[in-house]
């Protein structure tokens, strides 16, 4: 009776697991949409960083995973889903390929980071969650996606690590602005929605 009766829940959490997953990949896409800067070296200054610390925060580090490798999957298909219309296998042996390649694992560490802030507090405010969101996407959304993107300049740029973190300061501002809209944000949702599971949070 136990069994029957718990799997229509099971059912419908997975199924929104699995619509939230979806929803912030469709969000990347979205944000794809909006016109890139170019710089020297093939590194564009796009606005997707800020899905991949949302998707952290939002879904907590699984989800927020899934949902980045479910994005980066569908550019490697070919989707254009990039800023700039870009997509398929070339954009991974690009410059900019570290970038690409730590979405998921900083929406992981985003997600990761948020749960520990947030570890205890199942009443928190929405001042207390947003600095969290903040603090999660300085360290895993900032930090964390520019050491893989130093990473990927000195493999496919044939840079130095001196040159490659040059480069990468360029970023550094605007993903700092970024971290700032992921507070906001999600102090907006907290306020709207105070029964949303941050941080995938129990």
């Amino acid at each position: 009776m136990s069994n029957a009766s718990s799997s229509p829940t099971v059912s419908r959490s997975g199924a929104r697991s699995m619509a939230q997953v979806s929803l912030f990949a469709a969000l990347m896409a979205v944000m794809g949409l909006i016109p890139k800067i170019d710089l020297p070296l093939g590194v564009p200054i796009t606005i997707q960083s800020l899905g991949v610390m949302l998707a952290g925060v939002m879904l907590g580090p699984w989800r927020g995973l899934q949902s980045m490798l479910l994005f980066l999957a569908a550019v490697a298909v070919g989707l254009p889903l990039l800023a700039g219309g870009r997509g398929g296998i070339a954009v991974f042996m690009s410059p900019s390929a570290g970038y690409l390649a730590g979405y998921a694992l900083a929406a992981a560490i985003v997600g990761a980071l948020m749960a520990v802030l947030l570890k205890g507090s199942p009443q928190a405010t929405p001042r207390r969650i947003a600095v969290s969101a903040f603090i999660a996407a300085l360290l895993g959304g900032l930090v964390c996606l520019h050491a893989f993107g130093v990473l990927g300049l000195m493999l496919m740029a044939k840079l130095s690590l001196a040159q490659a973190f040059k480069v990468t300061l360029a970023f550094v501002p605007g993903d700092f602005i970024k971290c700032i809209l992921c507070a906001l944000i999600v102090h907006a949702v907290a306020r709207g929605l105070p029964d949303w599971r941050f941080g995938g949070r129990a």
